[in-house]
């Protein structure tokens, strides 16, 4: 980082001028010096830092006689490794320069015209180090700040280029780089060239008028005009529905509905370039077991050579422990951390109630505040509101040392909630194959000492043209058949915990709810923008996962569907979750915890936890409050009032589309912040990027950790339980 408080001066006169993108105080206070002994007179030539970030240039005002300057362009690619028709044409003209055209674009207008600078233009050739490309360009001494660089791309397919360094007259020291870390289209698929911008970051008031057109015409090229079928070669970023999850020309059991719109509402995805195939999975199922058989015994490989390692060790690195000797081949599972410690950890309920509070789920328990507790669905289709969980039987698990009211007082009970957010898939969902649902709630009690420890469990199943309603509450109780009916229940809990924390608090909160917000960002905010350059870090990868999610996760008969007991269900399940609980401000890890009753705003406006030891809660405010301090200095750095967040149009057509088109199906909800302010930016920024970091962090890198040994985290439940008094199952 450069930070000048005078002009550099270059000597006019010098055989070897520096750079007009770069000079050296050093350089030329020598020059200064030799011409006050000499006792002349040095014509200058006076030069501007342009860059508060990096030395981006140097604009220049000529006072002699113009003259050009060597500048060399470095370009690091990727080496191409596919064999296509047309490589060995490509690998000609690599051989005789000209592999890539670049263009030098200036930041500034030529004043002569008004108009924009003609751009210096060179071949690059590839050098003798694999991958990288060189040219040679004249520069007028007078060209000003390099705005942005425009590429070429001469070979016939596509190529990935990492960055592109200027270097003035061979000094290294003077090296600009533009980080461009994308592929570049062949000429021959859209005759267009890349544009890549310097990187300072602009507000689009205060872009260089060199470079005002090309930053329109780039967020332009990335909208596209909706219309027509996409091609490979284009970044159009665009909104669409999930209408691709199924193939029912293939195969009619894979029809799925579309998601997205009135009937099921759903953020959007981005639009394909071409229709997501449908894949298919089989699982295979063994007994207690044979689970854990996968770490001490293993699976036998075929033994083909290296090519079964390499393939595994490529795709699931983490998770396997590969065994080789002169005989056999094996693929062992890693032992999770939480069995290895104790194998048995997971029976007991201090651990099933720890987990929810700190293991991979900890964001759906909530303060129960209303008692009794009441279902909200309708009577006339899924039986009598009351809930089985009585005061009577609530008071007697806690032993008398409080009435429910006191509980409640003094908040000291909490509820993990999944009644009417499943209840009206139980019927659905039991019409597939070895697969059983129920609604269920759990109450846990706080104790004195500070832990929590489940004290009843509500299953229940709606009533049925052919069946009443059927529910019951299960406690631990002192003999072996009422001890085990509890260890079932917590089984079906932990499933539909399982089921939820995958479709809602991962995929749909931290995958899908983002996607919209990537769309828009590439769509609505220049790369220069300082808003675009804060949040790209954070979308890194998100739309190639999601991608792949489409088709192998979440679609039919995808991992999802196959693993998970919603089966074909699931992503309508997940619809209907956004549509009854997902809000955009109380994404916020504060607004989140204050709704769900976990913490309480004090007088000075600090929060307090009403569960102490709860590492989500606690951990995670350290985390939010960094993300929004380093938001606020950042916003505070670009935005100077509250007329530049108003006054930014692509900041607000981002925010807009957001809302409108992202989140379509939420648009008119009351509860969107309005972008009018630098504190209401901040804190949309800071949602952004909790969600994407910290939120996501806690639900998804303890995935094998707690549901590597699958009786901790069951994703299906086959049969139903088996009711104590008449030895039926319901």
């Amino acid at each position: 980082m450069i930070r000048l408080k005078q002009p550099l001066l270059l000597s006019a006169q010098s055989g070897n001028v520096a750079s007009p993108l770069f000079a050296t105080a050093a350089a030329t206070s020598s020059q200064q010096r030799r011409a006050s002994r000499a006792g002349g007179r040095v014509r200058t030539c006076r030069i501007s830092c342009a860059s508060t970030e990096e030395a981006i240039g140097v604009s220049t005002s000529v006072t002699t006689k113009d003259r050009n300057l060597t500048v060399t362009a470095i370009v690091t690619a990727q080496k191409p490794t596919s064999v296509y028709v047309s490589r060995g044409l490509d690998d000609l003209q690599d051989l005789f320069g000209k592999t890539l055209l670049l263009e030098l674009v200036s930041s500034e207008l030529d004043p002569r015209t008004g108009r924009e600078r003609e751009k210096v233009k060179g071949f690059a050739h590839m050098t003798l180090k694999d991958g990288t490309y060189e040219a040679k360009m004249s520069v007028p001494e007078s060209f000003g700040p390099v705005g942005a660089v425009m590429v070429e791309n001469e070979h016939h397919r596509e190529m990935f280029i990492k960055n592109i360094k200027l270097i003035t007259g061979g000094d290294e020291s003077t090296a600009i780089t533009f980080d461009v870390a994308s592929w570049v289209h062949s000429k021959f698929d859209n005759p267009e060239p890349r544009v890549f911008f310097t990187i300072k970051s602009y507000l689009p008031s205060q872009t260089p008028r060199g470079i005002e057109a090309l930053r329109k015409k780039e967020l332009e090229t990335l909208r596209g005009d909706g219309q027509g079928e996409r091609k490979f070669h284009e970044r159009i970023y665009d909104y669409d529905t999930y209408n691709d999850l199924g193939d029912p020309d293939k195969n009619i059991d894979h029809k799925r509905p579309v998601i997205g719109g009135k009937e099921h509402p759903y953020p959007r995805d981005a639009a394909p370039v071409a229709p997501k195939p449908s894949s298919t999975r089989r699982r295979r199922r063994g007994a207690h077991r044979s689970i854990d058989a996968l770490y001490s015994d293993g699976i036998p490989l075929p033994v083909d050579g290296s090519t079964s390692f390499n393939i595994i060790n490529d795709v699931i690195p983490r998770v396997v422990q590969m065994i080789e000797d002169t005989t056999d081949h094996v693929l062992r599972f890693e032992v999770p951390h939480m069995v290895e410690r104790d194998r048995f950890s997971w029976f007991r309920d201090e651990e099933f109630a720890r987990q929810t509070l700190a293991g991979l789920n900890p964001i759906c328990i909530r303060l129960l505040t209303e008692f009794p507790i009441v279902s909200k669905l309708d009577p006339e289709v899924y039986g009598p509101p009351e809930s089985a969980l009585t005061k009577e039987l609530l008071e007697k698990m806690m032993n008398g040392l409080m009435t429910v009211e006191e509980a409640l007082e003094k908040k000291r009970l909490y509820m993990l909630d999944y009644h009417d957010v499943f209840l009206p898939y139980v019927h659905k969902v039991r019409e597939l194959p070895d697969t059983t649902l129920y609604g269920s709630r759990t109450i846990f009690f706080l104790g004195n000492e500070g832990t929590l420890m489940p004290l009843a469990i509500e299953l229940t199943r709606p009533q049925s043209p052919t069946k009443p309603q059927w529910k019951c509450a299960f406690t631990h109780g002192p003999d072996a058949t009422e001890s085990w009916l509890w260890k079932l229940a917590k089984a079906h809990v932990l499933t539909h915990d399982t089921g939820y924390h995958q479709l809602v608090s991962h995929w749909l909160r931290t995958h899908a709810c983002v996607e919209p917000y990537i769309i828009a960002t590439n769509r609505q905010l220049s790369r220069m923008h300082p808003v675009h350059r804060l949040l790209h870090p954070h979308f890194r990868y998100t739309m190639e996962i999601n991608a792949l999610a489409r088709e192998a996760l979440i679609n039919a008969d995808g991992i999802i569907e196959e693993a998970f007991w919603p089966g074909r269900y699931s992503i309508e399940l997940c619809s209907v979750a956004y549509d009854a609980t997902w809000q955009f401000n109380t994404e916020a890890l504060p607004e989140d915890l204050i709704s769900r009753g976990l913490a309480v705003r004090q007088d000075d406006g600090e929060l307090e936890l009403t569960i102490k030891d709860y590492p989500y809660g606690s951990d995670g405010l350290l985390i939010w409050n960094c993300i929004k301090q380093w938001a606020s200095d950042y916003i505070t750095f670009y935005y100077k009032s509250d007329e530049d967040v108003t006054g930014d149009q692509e900041l607000q057509a981002w925010w807009e589309e957001v809302r409108t088109k992202g989140h379509a199906d939420k648009k008119d909800e009351p509860w969107w912040p309005v972008c009018d302010s630098k504190d209401n930016l901040v804190q949309i920024l800071s949602i952004i990027m909790w969600v994407t970091s910290g939120h996501h962090a806690a639900v998804n890198f303890g995935q094998y950790h707690f549901g590597g040994y699958f009786p901790n985290r069951p994703t299906v439940v086959r049969k139903n339980i088996r009711w104590r008094r008449t030895g039926t199952t319901r």
